[in-house]
């Protein structure tokens, strides 16, 4: 069960902050050296945008892994309308993990951002054979659309509806516990989606990572970047 403080959207004052707190997150980016960082292993890395973004807002992202000497792919499937982009299997966004997989001859390291995230749980429980690991970014995966101020741009962009049978059993599928190592970087003052369905339960097998963020640019934020810098290397 769900609990109650899970099971509520983020409150009105979080998501009015976004903005700023975005235009900050600008600011300290400016300052952020990789400096320090832990280097990568070289493992093929696929990036996937959010809600209604593009391999634009991940470009930052992507640039910090290939300096670390990881090897990022952008996902090349345009803007994420959800299932009017990946399919309503996800059967696009397997294609290019299938692609980079015949590329490179490795297994892939799936890192989404929001709903991007949800979508690569999704394609690493379907296709665990082309999957090494899976880190999440502020991904709400783990409760009810309800538990998030975003819904209804959901709706209106995907064309599905919350409480359609198709969409729940998605998400049904993306909150299971993953066959290979897992993490996911969330956030208790997120405004767009409630924090705490962004994680899977204390204790449990996926890698929990806290940090102080607000929704939009998470992926920019050095803190976040930190942390997918340490996760990844962790697993190699």
């Amino acid at each position: 069960m769900i609990p109650r403080t899970a099971a509520a959207p983020p409150p009105h004052l979080a998501l009015a902050m976004e903005p700023a707190r975005a235009a900050l997150t600008v600011a300290e980016l400016a300052r952020f050296r990789i400096a320090g960082l832990p280097r990568g292993d070289g493992r093929p890395v696929l990036v996937s945008p959010g809600l209604c973004n593009t391999d634009r807002s991940n470009f930052v992202l992507r640039a910090v892994l290939r300096r670390l000497g990881y090897r990022p792919y952008p996902w090349r499937l345009g803007r994420n309308f959800g299932v009017r982009t990946v399919g309503p299997e996800c059967e696009e966004l397997i294609a290019r993990v299938e692609e980079i997989c015949r590329e490179t001859g490795e297994q892939v390291t799936l890192v989404g951002v929001s709903l991007g995230g949800v979508m690569s749980r999704i394609v690493a429980h379907r296709r665990p054979d082309l999957v090494r690991a899976v880190l999440t970014i502020s991904a709400p995966f783990a409760g009810p659309p309800s538990a998030t101020n975003v819904w209804r741009p959901f709706q209106l962009l995907t064309g599905e509806k919350i409480a359609d049978p198709a969409v729940v059993r998605r998400l049904e599928e993306a909150a299971r516990p993953l066959p290979m190592p897992s993490a996911a970087i969330w956030s208790r003052s997120d405004g767009f989606v409630n924090g705490l369905i962004c994680r899977e339960r204390e204790g449990a097998a996926c890698r929990a990572v806290e940090v102080r963020s607000g929704h939009l640019l998470v992926q920019m934020k050095p803190q976040v970047l930190r942390a997918v810098a340490e996760i990844l290397r962790g697993w190699a």
